[in-house]
Formats: C-alpha cells, structure tokens, sequence
C-alpha cells in the first residue's frame, strides 16, 4: 500500500503526470498534453491495472478544485478515459459501506483506522485464486493470514467496517485518513452461504 500526497494545484499535477513513462515506454514523449497509462502507472507505482491507476488518480487530485481536476481529465488518453468511467469511485462513510459499497469496485472511505492485532480479536475468510497448470481454483483462508486488518471508524459514531492491506506495508496511523481501495467479500466461514460481507481491500492513502 501507498501513502499518496495530493497535488495543490494543477500545473504540479501536470508535470508529475505527464512524465513520459518508464525508459522502456520509447513512444510515450514527457509534457506533450497527453497523460497515458505508462505514465499514469509510473507515479501509481503499478504496471497496467487500470483500476488502480483510477483510485491513485481520484486521491491524488482530492486537493484540487472542480475546474483543475476537469482540465487534467481532459488531457487523459482515451483508454484512461474509458477507464474513469467504469472505475470511478464511491465516497463512503465507514457506516455506509456496507449497505452503499458494490462489490468488486473502487471506494473512497474516511475514518480512523484500528489495527487487529491478534488473530483472536478476528475471524473472517476471503477466497484467493490458485492457478494449477491452465486451471484456475480457489480456497478460503483466514483473512488475518493474507492481510493486515483494521476497523475504520467514523469520527462521529461508533460504527466501524473492516479494511485490509498487504502485510508487506507498514502499520496504518491511528488517526483520520481517507483511504482508497476495492470492495471485497468475506465469509464468516469456510461454510457461509449467507449475503455477502464487505471489507475494502486498500491500495492508496492520504492523511490528514
């Protein structure tokens, strides 16, 4: 997971934005009035999810006025574009997520996250994708086992919704955030059959 920093204005955004690439993209030129998606996932730090480089453009440019976001969409490449449209984010409070939320797109949240720390204080199960040969199977596992979970709370109430980042990253401030990632869904366990619960898998962040 990525802590972000957002623009304050719309000529910086432009000229992080508009970079050229990685030094393999050889036909992607720097500041030529056209942000593409190399150069959208160079600064993402991601290669060619498109989802992601959406989420890590909707908080980068949250700093910036209706008019300045306007001007830089515009100079997007067509895919990315596209891309917008399908992937654009929902706004959430964390008592609304699981109600609003729609799986398998991007949110927007805003709380105080509190880590889990022990396995005891958590019990849920995602499916994960295990490729054997050609075929693709899945399986449950803990949750606590494959990220590092949270309650994000409201500032005003006391309701919560889970979130989860790579265990690779570091341990998320206790204090408001607002945090961008895919909505996910979890099991109480290996047998659930019930409604879908929620948990946004996180991916960028910004603090206040």
């Amino acid at each position: 997971m990525k802590q972000i920093t957002p623009f304050n204005s719309t000529q910086e955004a432009l000229t992080v934005l508009d970079n050229g690439g990685r030094f393999y993209n050889l036909i992607t030129k720097a500041n030529d009035g056209e942000i593409n998606s190399a150069e959208l996932g160079k600064v993402a730090g991601i290669m060619s999810d498109k989802q992601k480089m959406v989420l890590y453009l909707e908080l980068s440019l949250a700093n910036l006025t209706e008019l300045s976001r306007k001007e830089i969409l515009k100079t997007l490449s067509s895919d990315l574009k596209s891309a917008i449209k399908k992937y654009s984010a929902q706004y959430l409070l964390p008592s609304e997520a699981t109600k609003k939320g729609v799986l398998s797109q991007n949110a927007i949240l805003e709380g105080i996250p509190k880590f889990l720390e022990s396995k005891s204080d958590f019990n849920g199960f995602i499916m994960i994708p295990i490729m054997t040969g050609k075929v693709t199977t899945f399986t449950m596992i803990p949750i606590i086992d494959h990220y590092n979970v949270y309650e994000l709370r409201d500032e005003n109430s006391s309701e919560t919704f889970l979130i989860a980042h790579s265990r690779d990253a570091e341990i998320l401030p206790e204090k408001r955030i607002t945090i961008g990632g895919i909505l996910k869904e979890l099991k109480k366990d290996k047998k659930d059959v019930s409604p879908a619960t929620k948990f946004l898998e996180a991916h960028y962040y910004t603090a206040s």
